[in-house]
């Protein structure tokens, strides 16, 4: 929950939750871990409720819609059918992922060896010596 706070941060929270509740701090966190459990109670009851109607054996995690319709409408050669058109559509990106990725390590190649040219020598491809514009004879 607090993975992505570094501890400075953390201490930060802390010190400005004491400024807002005071010494009401214990009761409040005492109060939201009731609710806390509260509703981890609730999910529970839930959860059994929908067991019991459906006869089978849910989990929370088996709420997610994908996972209960995989779960408890399509056998098994049914979820392969319907894997089957989209495993070729897979293997052919999985092969152009590759090309970009071949073509990309070249093109890192290709630039750190012409880093690695000395500055002094000259390229073949220089371009030409830029051309007077047309405005320095106007006058």
């Amino acid at each position: 929950m607090f993975e992505n706070l570094n501890s400075w941060e953390f201490i930060a929270l802390l010190l400005l939750a004491l400024l807002i509740f005071g010494e009401r701090l214990p009761k409040v966190i005492s109060d939201g871990l009731r609710m806390l459990r509260n509703l981890r109670a609730m999910a529970t009851n839930a959860t059994g409720d929908l067991s019991r109607e459906l006869g089978t054996d849910i989990k929370l995690e088996d709420l997610n819609p994908k996972a209960f319709v995989r779960k408890h409408l399509l056998s098994e050669e049914d979820e392969a059918a319907l894997r089957k058109p989209l495993t070729g559509l897979y293997d052919d990106l999985k092969g152009e992922l590759n090309t970009v990725n071949k073509l990309g390590a070249d093109a890192k190649a290709n630039v750190n060896a012409m880093a690695a040219t000395p500055s002094g020598t000259t390229s073949s491809t220089a371009s030409p010596a830029p051309s007077a514009s047309r405005f320095d004879d106007a006058t």
